[in-house]
């Protein structure tokens, strides 16, 4: 089993906290993993992106540019730069409160819609979208259970404890509202 997955977004939506957890989920698992980030100089607004391989096997190479399984796109330059390069089959999750135009032209291609910032504004803060992300990722692909996405984000916010409620209650509501 091997996995190429890209995170995408803006700065800011914790597109590569994402990535990173998820990687660290597998990780945990005894997974071999690759995270490589991508970002621009700016911290907020700016291009974010992250690929994470995970894998039974050796990976050989942790760059992905083309058959990518799973695409998670956060806004709709993401969703439009990476659609094309997820192989036939495979999946992508469209963060649709952000993404006004939904449609995609791939139907060849399993596709999921979490208005993440919707959500994460009615748990009371937006800063959450991407733990809704989260749960919503493990429910859609099923790689791994959100009781052990809650154990990585134990170990990632050690030190932060007080955060941690939130975020659970994010993952929750992610995994509830994925189909």
């Amino acid at each position: 089993m091997k996995k190429k997955i890209i995170f995408a977004g803006f700065g800011g939506q914790g597109v590569l906290t994402l990535g990173q957890i998820i990687a660290l989920t597998q990780m945990n698992r005894g997974l071999n993993v690759t995270w490589i980030p991508s970002y621009g100089a700016e911290m907020r607004g700016g291009t974010a992106n992250c690929s994470v391989v995970y894998s039974d096997e050796p990976i050989g190479s942790p760059i992905i540019k083309h058959d990518i399984d799973i695409l998670v796109a956060m806004n709709e330059v993401s969703l439009h730069k990476f659609e094309n390069e997820v192989i036939s089959g495979g999946t992508i999750i469209i963060e649709s409160s952000i993404i006004k135009n939904k449609t995609t032209s791939r139907k060849d291609v399993n596709v999921s819609y979490i208005p993440a910032t919707d959500l994460a504004t009615n748990l009371g803060n937006m800063k959450v979208l991407n733990t809704v992300m989260l749960g919503a990722f493990a429910k859609i692909t099923n790689d791994f259970t959100k009781e052990e996405a809650f154990e990585t984000l134990k170990e990632k916010l050690s030190g932060k404890e007080n955060l941690f409620i939130l975020n659970e209650k994010a993952i929750n509501v992610g995994f509830e509202k994925a189909t």
